[in-house]
């Protein structure tokens, strides 16, 4: 199958770009730079210009391309960045895909579970509305821009995803080092809810979406089980061996990260519903297995159904 994908240099898209190829499948990367290899299609997301020709005969598109969440203080400046690579991205490939004579058939848009906001202690789930919050309404501006594949007949499917486990790179990847310097601690009181995800698990559920035709529309990419920052920190101090005896208070977070501290010490406890209906099963379900996965140095991609 020839296959697009946004956002290849990144943690989820590199590991994605390995499983695919691994199978057999044909890769184009779309990249921002002029294209220097036979599998490079140019687009620039910022000023919506994809070069369609390179498209031609995509069966599916994965778009995963967009400024780090956490990479910065948000300042006015980042958060419109922040916004333009995701919701100008998006809303370019989507038209794209649908000016094609043969758009492909199955369109996965990568966003987030911050599209729900706050949810305290309640399992949330894909029928839940959005919450508050610049996330939130980044994520529901993001989802909104892919509607003209959605009108194009293209199955659309939104991977939300939670945070994803590894040392190789994302939020994740900053706790590892820390943990092992003896410097981990729970962030604010640790009450609050983080939905997880093992990176090859991850990578599976996006090539569950790719293959499965009745997933469409939101679908959470998170462990079955959330758990709170305590119980993150205790698995991470036993499994890297190394005492979590430094919690960061909420103020000194605030100090640090500025508004994005609300949302690390946000509460959301999200569960993939969807996912666990149509089938998938999780290869690392459990908050200490997907860390002991995660701190590999590379895990087997996960096989596709062909």
């Amino acid at each position: 199958m020839r296959i697009a994908l946004t956002g290849s240099h990144g943690l989820i898209g590199s590991a994605l770009l390995d499983s695919l190829r691994a199978d057999g499948h044909q890769v184009v990367r779309l990249v921002r730079h002029r294209p220097t290899a036979a599998d490079e299609v140019f687009w620039d997301p910022v000023r919506q210009t994809v070069d369609t020709a390179g498209l031609a005969g995509c069966e599916a598109v994965v778009h995963l391309a967009g400024a780090g969440v956490g990479d910065r203080r948000w300042t006015a400046a980042y958060k419109r960045e922040l916004r333009d690579s995701r919701v100008l991205g998006t809303a370019a490939l989507a038209e794209a895909l649908a000016a094609l004579d043969a758009p492909p058939r199955v369109f996965v848009c990568g966003t987030a579970v911050g599209y729900y906001g706050e949810t305290g202690d309640r399992r949330t789930d894909e029928s839940a509305p959005p919450g508050d919050g610049f996330l939130a309404r980044l994520c529901v501006e993001w989802e909104e821009a892919a509607q003209p594949a959605l009108e194009a007949g293209v199955r659309t499917a939104f991977a939300r995803t939670g945070l994803v486990v590894s040392r190789r790179g994302g939020a994740w990847g900053r706790l590892y080092p820390l943990f092992r310097a003896g410097l981990g601690g729970r962030l604010g009181d640790g009450r609050q809810y983080w939905s997880f995800i093992a990176l090859h698990d991850h990578i599976a559920a996006l090539r569950h979406l790719l293959d499965t035709e009745e997933l469409a529309g939101p679908v959470n990419l998170t462990a079955p089980e959330p758990v709170t920052n305590r119980e993150v920190t205790a698995a991470m101090s036993r499994v890297l061996r190394r005492p979590a005896l430094l919690p960061v208070p909420a103020p000194a977070l605030r100090l640090a990260l500025g508004e994005f501290a609300g949302d690390v010490l946000m509460s959301q406890r999200v569960v993939p519903r969807k996912l666990l209906d149509s089938g998938f099963s999780f290869a690392f379900p459990e908050v200490t297995e997907a860390i002991r996965a995660g701190r590999e140095p590379g895990t087997a991609a996960p096989r596709g159904r062909g």
